[in-house]
C-alpha cells in the first residue's frame, strides 16, 4: 500500500513541529510589519521629494524672502522649506538684535543644520528595522529548517529502511521556514537600499540649498 502525503504549503505548515511553526509565525509577522513600513516610507519619501521640488521652484523664482517666509508659516512646512524657515527666522531675529554679521550668519547656519538633522532623522526612521529584517530573517528561517530536518531524521531512527516518501514531507516542512525567511528578507533589503539612496539624494539637495541660502543671506548683510 502506497502512503501519500499532502505537500501543499498550508498542509506543510500545519504539520510542522511547534518550534518550526513559531519560527514561521515570527517571520510572517516581521514580513507584515516590514511591508507596512515599506509602503509608509515610500509614500513619505515621495512626498518629501515632491515638496522639495515645489519649494525649490518657488524659492528660485526670484520672489521676496519675507513673502516666502510668511507663506511657509501659513501651513505645515517640511523638508527644505522647514530648513529655510528655521534659517531665515534665526537670521531676522539676530539681525534685529544688532548682532555682528558673522554671528548672525553663523546663527542662521546652526539653525538650518539642526533642522536639517531632524528632517534626515525623520526620513531615516525605521530604516534600521528594515535592515535588521533583511539581515536576520534568513537566519531565523534557517533555524527552523535545521530544527525541522533534525526532527525528520530523528523520526526515521525507528524505521528499518528509510525511503524518499518518508523523508520528503519532513524536509519539505523544514524548507518552508527558509522560504518564508527569504520572502521576508528580500523585499526588506531591496527597500532599505532604495530608501537609503533616495534619502542620501535628498540630503545632498538639502545641504546644497543651505550653502546657497547662506550665500544669499551673506549678501543681504552687506
Amino acid at each position: 500500500m502506497t502512503v501519500t502525503h499532502d505537500l501543499s504549503i498550508l498542509s506543510l505548515i500545519s504539520q510542522a513541529s511547534v518550534l518550526v511553526q513559531l519560527v514561521m509565525a515570527l517571520l510572517a509577522s516581521l514580513s507584515l510589519v516590514s511591508w507596512y513600513w515599506i509602503f509608509r516610507k515610500a509614500f513619505q519619501i515621495r512626498q518629501a521629494r515632491a515638496q522639495t521640488d515645489e519649494f525649490e521652484r518657488d524659492f528660485w523664482s526670484g520672489g521676496d524672502l519675507n513673502t516666502l517666509y510668511e507663506s511657509a508659516g501659513r501651513h505645515q512646512s517640511e523638508g527644505m522649506e522647514r530648513i529655510f524657515e528655521a534659517g531665515y527666522r534665526e537670521f531676522t531675529k539676530l539681525r534685529g538684535k544688532g548682532h555682528d554679521h558673522g554671528a548672525t550668519l553663523d546663527g542662521a547656519r546652526r539653525a538650518m543644520r539642526a533642522t536639517y538633522q531632524r528632517e534626515i532623522d525623520d526620513l531615516e526612521a525605521h530604516l534600521a528595522f528594515l535592515a535588521s529584517v533583511g539581515s536576520v530573517s534568513p537566519y531565523i528561517g534557517l533555524l527552523g529548517t535545521v530544527w525541522g530536518i533534525m526532527n525528520s531524521f530523528r523520526g526515521l531512527s525507528s524505521v528499518g529502511a528509510a525511503t524518499l516518501a518518508q523523508v520528503a514531507p519532513g524536509i519539505a516542512e523544514a524548507l518552508v521556514a527558509t522560504a518564508i525567511g527569504l520572502f521576508a528578507a528580500i523585499p526588506a533589503v531591496v527597500a532599505y537600499n532604495r530608501f537609503a539612496h533616495d534619502i542620501d539624494r535628498l540630503g545632498i539637495r538639502f545641504e546644497s540649498f543651505m550653502e546657497e541660502f547662506s550665500n544669499i543671506l551673506q549678501r543681504n548683510l552687506r
